[in-house]
């Protein structure tokens, strides 16, 4: 059954009287998240401008990746768990030749290689190893814990520990672009997976490193960029709501 993304503001104004009260009582949100802002960043612009305490994301997004972003509301937030769960898309450049510490582009040089050699059959071929299911290596920069503390944590005071590898599932990825470094291509995947993790894994594979240089999530189950709706345009719309309640 298809998920029914949530309208902007202005739309819940032209059909309902007490628009506002919905977000209290629950509503899932499908937000574009701009650049440069974390999630967390969202969900406190939303929680702030709608007046409802229970508010969060169901998936974080790097703070230099854009996309979707579902942030619940109200009762909402319950099913926070079961919207991580769903099956995510993603559009992605990879630059092949230089490997970071963070395995995207905001991460210190850590190795760099050639790529002039490299061939469009090359990349297919290495891009085929990561396809269906496979046992993926969680990047030190990340949220996830080890012994009660942050990875991202020990990787800032340099710090560098074993990290369990986790089955994730490449359901499906498809090579739209190759101008080399740049390396553009199309991710359907399951949760957990780290898509600057498979950037870095691929560059591995092909000998010359690599690195995750831009990140759009254009999708969460049946929730798609298309639907989603710009922070600022929310903000003003729920401004508009307050200022005729």
């Amino acid at each position: 059954m298809r998920n029914s993304p949530t309208p902007p503001a202005d739309v819940f104004a032209a059909n309902h009287a007490n628009s506002l009260l919905l977000f209290e009582q629950g509503q899932t949100i499908n937000i574009n998240k701009p650049a440069d802002w974390t999630s967390f960043d969202v969900v406190k612009k939303i929680r702030s401008a709608i007046r409802v305490k229970k508010v969060g994301h169901a998936g974080t997004l790097d703070p230099f990746a854009t996309g979707v972003l579902l942030v619940c509301t109200g009762k909402e937030t319950k099913k926070v768990d079961r919207l991580m769960g769903l099956e995510k898309e993603y559009l992605a450049t990879i630059e092949l030749g230089v490997s970071t510490d963070s395995y995207d582009r905001t991460g210190a040089t850590t190795h760099k290689g050639h790529t002039d050699s490299l061939t469009r059959a090359d990349i297919v071929a290495a891009c085929m190893r990561f396809q269906g299911e496979i046992l993926q290596t969680p990047p030190m920069y990340s949220a996830l814990k080890v012994n009660g503390q942050r990875l991202y944590k020990l990787a800032r005071k340099g710090i560098s520990v074993a990290r369990a590898p986790r089955k994730v599932v490449i359901h499906q990825m498809n090579i739209l672009a190759v101008d080399l470094p740049h390396v553009t291509v199309s991710i359907v995947c399951s949760k957990g997976t780290y898509i600057r993790s498979l950037a870095h894994d691929i560059g591995e594979a092909l000998g010359c490193g690599g690195h995750l240089s831009e990140l759009q999530r254009t999708r969460i189950g049946d929730y798609s960029i298309e639907d989603a709706t710009a922070v600022p345009a929310f903000l003003n719309s729920v401004r508009r709501l307050q200022s005729t309640a």
